[in-house]
């Protein structure tokens, strides 16, 4: 997934082949909370049979916007020494929105070159799934991949609503990134008493009056709750109860409104470092060496391990996680295939085994269990990750230093059943930029309430061509 990093900072185009080879690992059925297409009868497809394999070797385009869905190929191609594929990647950088239209290019050109397999993340993934761009992909369910599986997997039920239109699975996501409240030890049991997650998870919650209470505390002993608002607005939004259209309508959710009170609140009272994430300033709170020490930060296991991994410095290990005040998720990817591939029986039976083994495969030999615990590159110890199957986080090991030892999984497999997926929309990126950047006028004073409200739908109405309600 992109999260929310670029990952260059130019276009990157990367065409390569890779010889695959792999049988259809065996997938560990187990008990789990499961999760099917909203509004959709469970199919009873199962997954694609060994006589549908391809007999011949079968060419498949694989689109991204990072290495990181390519750079599983070669596992697969490890795991798989039956299987006559190859991979032909193609990899755009999301820099300066280049990834999108050249891919809606390469979709509606099609031929031999078309997209096979191509990636969306969060931030537009509804595009391709249920909005302007959806009719390109395939469903899940013609291509083998039906929703007994998707149980079996225990897959949150966010990321199923979200890779689904009109109750037909079109994508999903390999990690799963429902969000929880990573906080400092030190400062836990300094304010608190204790850095126990069960004491701090009802120090800041549930709810955010107990979380402004809880900020209180910590500024009388001279700590800030979070770093800057972007902290709390990936909570807020993702928790909403409805997205930002509404009916073909600009609608602000009352929960998002809220925003402007709490931005304001933040930094009128000086409980956070007024800074903007994914700033060195962001960063140095995390290594505490920021104005005020910070207590904590929202995020999803990616934030953890990808990014305060290499910022902490003297701080690692001093940190915990614990159930955020509120249900949300932050970032991620999901798979799509092209929906011509299912009119070649050979490239549907091979696009299918590599979905399935990413996203489906709940034995050790899976994606899914090698990227839950960072063991993709044998006899090393990599990045362990919050995956899209519940089944197989019960059965890893989440153990991180930077966490002082303590298992992720335990509190991420219910921040991810407790994240929604019903509150977005296909323009979110652009309509997101707009809010915050005029709530962030409001909190410094510049403008009014009401003056910002008028120019945020302004705005909205200007680049987007989207009226208000």
């Amino acid at each position: 997934m992109k999260r929310a990093l670029s990952a260059s900072t130019a276009i990157v185009l990367l065409s390569s082949v890779l010889a695959a080879c792999g049988s259809d690992a065996s997938n560990n059925a187990g008990a789990s909370q499961s999760a099917s297409p909203s509004g959709g009868a469970a199919s009873s497809s199962a997954a694609p049979s060994d006589s549908g394999k391809p007999k011949e070797k079968v060419t498949i385009n694989l689109w991204s916007f990072t290495d990181e869905i390519p750079n599983m190929t070669k596992k697969y191609t490890e795991t798989h020494p039956d299987a006559n594929v190859e991979f032909k990647t193609t990899v755009i950088a999301t820099t300066d929105g280049a990834y999108q239209p050249a891919l809606d290019q390469a979709l509606a050109g099609g031929g031999k070159d078309a997209p096979d397999i191509y990636a969306a993340e969060s931030a537009f993934v509804l595009k391709y799934t249920q909005g302007d761009a959806s009719d390109y992909a395939a469903n899940y369910a013609d291509l083998g991949l039906g929703d007994d599986l998707v149980k079996d997997a225990g897959i949150a039920q966010y990321s199923v609503d979200i890779g689904s239109k009109e109750g037909q699975l079109k994508g999903l996501a390999y990690q799963a990134t429902g969000g929880a409240f990573i906080y400092r030890r030190s400062i836990a049991k300094d304010v608190f008493g204790s850095d126990d997650p069960a004491t701090i998870k009802t120090a800041v919650g549930p709810g955010w009056d107990k979380f402004f209470d809880a900020a209180a505390k910590l500024k009388a002993k001279g700590y800030g709750i979070v770093s800057g608002d972007g902290d709390i607005w990936h909570p807020i939004e993702n928790s909403s109860d409805k997205g930002w259209i509404v009916d073909g309508k600009l609608h602000i959710d009352p929960k998002r409104e809220q925003f402007l009170d709490f931005s304001k609140k933040l930094k009128d009272n000086g409980y956070s470092n007024d800074t903007k994430d994914w700033t060195e300033a962001w960063y140095a709170d995390m290594s505490g060496t920021g104005k005020q020490p910070i207590f904590g930060f929202f995020g999803p296991a990616w934030l953890i391990n990808y990014v305060m991994n290499g910022q902490v410095k003297d701080t690692n290990g001093d940190w915990a996680v614990t159930e955020s005040p509120t249900g949300f998720f932050w970032g991620g990817t999901w798979l799509l295939a092209n929906n011509n591939v299912v009119k070649d029986d050979a490239k549907k039976a091979a696009v299918a085994d590599f979905i399935k083994w990413v996203t489906l495969d709940t034995s050790e030999t899976g994606l899914q269990y090698y990227w839950a615990n960072g063991t993709m590159k044998a006899g090393e110890q990599g990045t362990k990750d919050s995956v899209a199957s519940s089944v197989v986080m019960s059965k890893s090991n989440g153990e991180v230093a930077l966490l002082g030892g303590q298992n992720m999984f335990d509190v991420f497999v219910p921040a991810n059943a407790n994240a929604t997926g019903k509150n977005l929309t296909q323009y979110d990126e652009s309509i997101n930029l707009i809010w915050r950047d005029q709530v962030r006028e409001y909190a410094n004073g510049t403008k009014s309430r009401e003056k910002t409200i008028a120019d945020f739908k302004q705005k909205v109405k200007d680049q987007l061509d989207i009226d208000s309600e």
